[in-house]
């Protein structure tokens, strides 16, 4: 069973090594590491895929992670997308593969590559009611609290929308090459909240998939 666990450790030789051999010993099998975050107070995230038993719990990992020292757990969820982490340069070839469906791919890899539950692509309908133009198979339906995304100047975290349960909310603007306008949100159901350099990386891949998109 596909697990993803985030985790903040030391950003010191030797640190990332003492994980995984904790991890390791929890009988965790550990199939990909990735570096969200470097700080500058000396603290790394870091995204874990791995793969356990049937027979090793979870709660394992996280017992395991706090035996190190400087070491915490932002979160650990299933990982249902598959064994491999989709790295930004692989999102960004998916959606310039078709430069008129730019936004729409975008839309599609969001979900992988950010680690959320879903993402829409949105727009102002008639009237200015927000409308989503693109959404992955699990996003909600829009609610009147979501026209205020359609004032968003740059990429940032959103309010909660209390029918969602807990749904934290990321967006970024931008503008097709025809000018139109629309914002791409992502959710991430039950947290963890958004990194500063996750929603960096968020406004970099909107804007690039804009720039691309030709009709």
């Amino acid at each position: 069973m596909a697990f993803l666990l985030r985790v903040e450790l030391p950003d010191v030789p030797g640190s990332l090594g003492a994980l995984a051999t904790a991890l390791g010993a929890a009988g965790a099998d550990i199939e990909a590491i990735e570096i969200v975050e470097h700080r500058p107070d000396g603290v790394a995230v870091d995204d874990v895929l791995l793969e356990l038993p049937p027979t090793v719990m979870p709660d394992a990992l996280i017992t395991a992670c706090h035996g190190l020292e400087g070491v915490s757990v932002h979160w650990i969820s299933r990982y249902n997308a598959g064994v491999n982490l989709s790295m930004d340069l692989e999102a960004v070839e998916a959606f310039t593969e078709d430069p008129a469906r730019a936004v729409e791919q975008l839309v599609a890899v969001v979900p992988e590559t950010f680690r959320v539950d879903w993402a829409m692509a949105v727009r102002a309908g008639a009237d200015g009611v927000p409308e989503a133009v693109h959404a992955s198979p699990t996003a909600p339906k829009l609610v009147p609290e979501t026209r205020s995304w359609l004032s968003v100047a740059t990429a940032t975290t959103l309010p909660d929308i209390p029918a969602w349960d807990s749904t934290v909310l990321a967006a970024s603007p931008a503008k097709d090459r025809a000018g139109v306008a629309f914002v791409v949100v992502a959710g991430r159901h039950g947290g963890p909240a958004f990194l500063t350099s996750e929603l960096a990386r968020f406004g970099h891949m909107v804007s690039l998939a804009a720039s691309v998109q030709t009709v």
